[in-house]
């Protein structure tokens, strides 16, 4: 399939304006096409050619005009129109489309728990070409008025309200101008709830073999979105722009939602079938805010090309979590970000394949590299940017600026510059400077602090007795930081964990300074924190006093907050070999026993797994450092049999079942139904268990099958294919890789849960041999199946437990294969840097 240039969409934005798409579905035809056709109303504002896209399985017909064309001009996903006469004109084609089973265009797929058939859209970037023919492009917004044809007994949703008009026949209200890639038709039996808020309808929707599980949390994602829409308009000028609000949990999608127009799609592992923490309902709601975002940023204000993305996801990743906290109950999401998010940000940041928050435009040169943009720098680290714009610039003046933003360019597009622009016009501070530092710039600066006292002719601050302390922060990089400086002194008398601190002062500093050192009152301090409160995007290091005290007192600062900074600085430290791994997993086990913020507790023990057990620990020292995470997790097991904390047992038993070397605690486990003492046995935790003893050949085929029988869901299924590519026989190897490489049928779920499964830390003798045939058999998958599968095989099908030289050496040079296709060229490049620091981690370690 071509890809879109953005010298094409240029050249085209300047010959035509889109005014109308009208748009018939026929999904009644089959399990394999559906039918569409499409009606496109433009303007040539001068004479001249161009072209329309459409990828369909059958073109029956096109016409322009009036006048018929010959569909045999289709020249792959490129129908050319040439002769364009200026004035106005009608496109009309009619096609048969293919249903997709990768989560690109219309997805469709039947529930195995009681056979319903769903279907919905996933028209990002250029994927509405697989659904209707478009001109696709963001900055060639139009109005869309869709009719479906559905079976009888389906709802049809859409961007726009739905109107049911008798014998399965759907006519969706017309949208506003808006960009092809935000339509959105989703179809099915869904099961709904729905309400009314500000005078607009609002909708919840789900599989009906979910029905339970959303009706029991419906209200908390109701109230949430009640919440983040109230709070928004107090926010933004500019009201709601649309004209209902869907919020549709569909399946197999590939990411964690999408924020079309007035029907939000959402991946329905966010309706829970089984228990979860604190943590993963905010992660939910964030979720939510996120997407409600935007609705003004992205929806209303679409980016010209998508060099600006960052233009979309770092604002509502930022907006999501401000707003989270101040509208609802969860007021402490920037923990989470910081422990979770901000890592993603600092990993990518690092890498080759790093690039700015906004690039320039040139480095976008098509749509396939535009598409491997979507990372933790256009997410994570641009919202870590607007986060430190807010600090230096103030909220007032920030929301002025976006308000004068989205009056200045609602329904219409826009670019890094009005953005700027708009936000300058609101203040006395050089934007346009800060900009070129923070969203022009890659890679990390790093801010190490030394403390000490005075020199003799230095004034002494007051306040202090007598005694000062001095603070100089040197930076490595390129970037202004406002940053907040935390100093703790040790407490006395408090049952606070193993060394309780209290915080003595906070203050505020710019880096870089006048090159003075900054002076306070008092001793020098047991901890000194820069960045405390994590308001800006940098790698910290402490003085060495400092760090001493995070290693005996961590457990014990006051602030989830500053804990999450300081649990960063240590990962940071692992990754770049300065600590070892068995120090960080001596402070997990030191300190987890007496956290309390959840999301700290899921960061920390995540990259002791992930990352330093599997992959920065050689396989000798292996068992050792599992034994401490399975030592830690029994204590913290044993801290909550009161029952007071089930969130935080229910992240020490899944960590206890990943982490197990012996089989005999989860066979009771499964056999009884139950931990001793709780939690019940839910499908999310009989899965997995039963992963984990497939891992150790504590299972079988006899046992898989029946526990699918049991379960017959689509988790059910995922669990059963990831239990069976687990199994260390060279069958079930050997079965799982041609299903993954060969077959092409399954799903993108299945496809992941199967890859998810096969490699195995502790299984290199027996998946040895694959590491070499990965790289030729995902190249040509790729190339098959398209980026969404390219994307997983390279996420998760990638052999990143054979750490080894020989390892590294064959995948660089698969990079040199001119047949890789971007996004999995993407991912390799990214995980083969990734395997090259787990190979200079455990170098340091061994020194």
């Amino acid at each position: 399939m071509s890809v879109l240039t953005r010298d094409e969409a240029q050249t085209r934005a300047q010959i035509l304006d889109v005014e109308r798409y009208t748009i018939a579905l026929d999904l009644t035809t089959g399990e394999e096409t559906f039918d569409s056709r499409t009606a496109v109303r433009f303007t040539a504002r001068a004479a001249g050619d161009t072209f329309v896209e459409v990828k369909p399985a059958t073109l029956r017909s096109i016409s322009l005009d009036g006048q018929p064309l010959d569909p045999a001009l289709l020249d792959g996903n490129r129908y050319p129109l040439t002769g364009l006469t200026a004035g106005p004109h009608e496109l009309r084609v009619d096609a048969a489309m293919h249903y997709s089973r990768t989560g690109e265009g219309m997805h469709r797929f039947t529930d195995p728990t009681d056979g319903e058939t769903y279907l919905y859209t996933q028209l990002f970037m250029e994927d509405i070409q697989r659904v209707f023919a478009a001109f696709c492009q963001p900055d060639l917004k139009s109005v869309f008025a869709i009719d479906v044809t559905a079976p009888e007994g389906w709802t049809v949703l859409g961007n726009g309200v739905a109107e049911h008009t008798g014998q399965g026949r759907w006519t969706i209200a017309p949208t506003p101008l808006i960009s092809t890639y935000l339509v959105a038709i989703a179809a099915g039996p869904w099961h709904s709830v729905t309400t009314e808020h500000a005078g607009l309808p609002f909708g919840i929707h789900c599989r009906r073999s979910l029905a339970p599980y959303l009706d029991a949390d419906a209200d908390e994602i109701l109230d949430i979105t009640r919440a983040c829409y109230d709070r928004y308009h107090e926010k933004f000028d500019e009201p709601y722009p649309f004209d209902s609000y869907d919020q549709a949990f569909v399946p197999e999608f590939n990411a964690g939602a999408m924020e079309n127009p007035g029907l939000v799609t959402f991946r329905d592992e966010f309706v829970y079938r089984s228990a979860v923490t604190d943590t993963e309902r905010q992660t939910r709601a964030m979720v939510i805010a996120h997407e409600m975002a935007h609705m003004w940023f992205g929806d209303l204000v679409t980016l010209t090309w998508w060099d600006d993305i960052w233009l979309n996801e770092s604002f509502a990743e930022y907006m999501g979590y401000q707003t989270l906290t101040e509208a609802t109950r969860f007021t402490d999401t920037w923990v989470d970000f910081g422990v979770a998010r901000k890592g993603w940000g600092y990993d990518a940041d690092q890498r080759p394949s790093t690039h700015p928050v906004a690039p320039d435009p040139d480095a976008v040169p098509d749509s396939a590299s535009a598409l491997l943009n979507f990372d933790g720098i256009s997410y994570a680290k641009g919202a870590s940017a607007l986060r430190q714009l807010v600090a230096w610039l103030g909220e007032k003046d920030f929301l002025a600026g976006i308000n004068a933003h989205f009056a200045r360019h609602r329904f219409a597009n826009a670019t890094l510059a009005d953005f700027i622009d708009n936000l300058a016009s609101a203040t006395d501070r050089d934007v346009h400077a800060w900009a070129e530092q923070w969203l022009r710039t890659t890679g990390i600066d790093t801010l190490t602090a030394e403390t000490g006292t005075p020199e003799p002719a230095a004034p002494t601050a007051p306040n202090g007795n007598g005694q000062s302390w001095s603070l100089t922060v040197t930076r490595d990089g390129s970037r202004p930081h406002r940053i907040t400086v935390g100093a703790y002194d040790h407490a006395l008398g408090t049952q606070a964990g193993p060394g309780h601190l209290a915080l003595r002062d906070r203050f505020e500093i710019d880096v870089p300074g006048d090159g003075t050192p900054t002076i306070r009152p008092g001793h020098r301090p047991a901890l000194v924190v820069l960045n405390d409160g994590d308001l800006t995007y940098a790698k910290v290091r402490l003085d060495t006093a400092s760090w001493d005290t995070v290693l005996t007192g961590l457990s014990g600062i006051p602030d989830a907050l500053t804990r999450a900074v300081l649990w960063n600085t240590a990962r940071d430290m692992v990754r770049d070999g300065e600590l070892d791994p068995a120090t960080y997993l001596a402070a997990a086990r030191t300190h987890l026993p007496h956290e309390s913020d959840l999301a700290l507790v899921q960061g920390v023990l995540t990259f002791a797994a992930g990352q330093i057990a599997a992959r920065y620990t050689a396989p000798e020292n292996r068992p050792a450092a599992l034994a401490t995470l399975t030592d830690l997790c029994r204590d913290l097991i044993r801290r909550t049999e009161d029952g007071s904390n089930p969130g935080l047992r229910l992240i020490a038993v899944r960590h206890f079942i990943d982490a197990a070397t012996q089989p005999d605690t989860l066979r009771t486990w499964l056999d009884e139904d139950t931990v001793h003492g709780g939690p019940e046995l839910d499908p999310e935790l009989r899965w997995r268990i039963l992963t984990r003893l497939a891992v150790l050949g504590a299972t079988d085929e006899t046992t898989i099958a029946a526990a699918l029988e049991a379960d017959p869901s689509a988790t059910g299924r995922e669990g059963a294919a990831r239990c069976r590519a687990a199994l260390p026989t060279p069958e079930a190897k050997a079965a799982a890789w041609d299903a993954l490489f060969t077959d092409d049928t399954l799903s993108n779920y299945l496809f992941t849960a199967t890859a998810q499964g096969f490699w195995q830390p502790g299984q290199e003798e027996l998946t040895g041999d694959y590491v070499p045939r990965f790289y030729p058999e995902a190249t040509a998958l790729a190339a098959r199946r398209g980026p969404a599968i390219a994307e997983a095989a390279g996420r998760y099908a990638f052999p990143a437990y054979a750490v080894d030289a020989e390892s590294l050496a064959t995948g660089t040079r698969a990079l040199e294969d001119p047949a890789l296709i971007p996004a999995l060229r993407r991912k390799l490049v990214d995980q083969l840097d990734d395997l090259r620091r787990a190979l200079a981690v455990r170098t340091s370690a061994d020194r």
